[in-house]
């Protein structure tokens, strides 16, 4: 059985299960529409997701996006669920990252995870998943599929960062030359692809 987190990347990466998917896996990594998506995702399917994108085609940019009226937003991020939540926090968000770093670009280079972490409605998988999706950094996303995946082969943790060591420490200590930032989010899609593909 699995024990770490080499072995468990090795047995997903000879399943070749990301062979029709981007090379980072989440769609339109590198834009601000990973942000929008890492928000929208909260509660709801990816599915769902995609619908309220869609909507959302002609407001993809931090700009455009920060711009919108919230019962506008509401209305075209109505297939995720949750708008009335999700509508006014995303738009706090997107004004934010233009207060805080004035671009989408400086926001990619300079924001860091606890700057993340103190805007409502952003929890530590948010966080993670803007980091390693949307900025290019090296922060492996944890989510149920991760946790569904580790605890088929026993392995269970109490909390989001002893799941978050335990999947970055072995993977760090083998591809130390190589781009971290592309090996963790390829780790993350091959866990959601795999949790798919046999329903754990």
């Amino acid at each position: 059985m699995y024990t770490n987190s080499l072995q468990i990347y090795e047995f997903l990466e000879a399943k070749n299960l990301l062979q029709h998917s981007p090379k980072l896996w989440w769609p339109d990594a590198g834009t601000f529409k990973v942000v929008i998506g890492a928000v929208l995702t909260q509660n709801t399917t990816w599915k769902n997701v995609e619908k309220s994108l869609k909507n959302l085609e002609l407001f993809l940019d931090l700009e455009s996006f920060a711009a919108l009226h919230v019962e506008t937003l509401k209305e075209k991020i109505r297939p995720s669920g949750f708008y009335n939540q999700k509508a006014p926090r995303l738009l706090a968000l997107a004004n934010n990252i233009k207060a805080e770093f004035g671009t989408f670009e400086q926001f990619q280079k300079e924001v860091t995870r606890e700057w993340l972490l103190s805007q409502l409605g952003i929890g530590q998988e948010s966080a993670d998943a803007i980091l390693c999706y949307a900025c290019y950094r090296d922060e492996m996303v944890v989510d149920s599929y991760t946790k569904r995946l580790l605890k088929s082969f026993g392995i269970e943790f109490k909390n989001y960062m002893q799941y978050k060591e335990f999947l970055e420490s072995d993977i760090k200590e083998a591809f130390t030359c190589n781009d971290l930032n592309l090996i963790y989010a390829r780790f993350h899609g091959m866990i959601v692809e795999y949790n798919k593909m046999t329903k754990l």
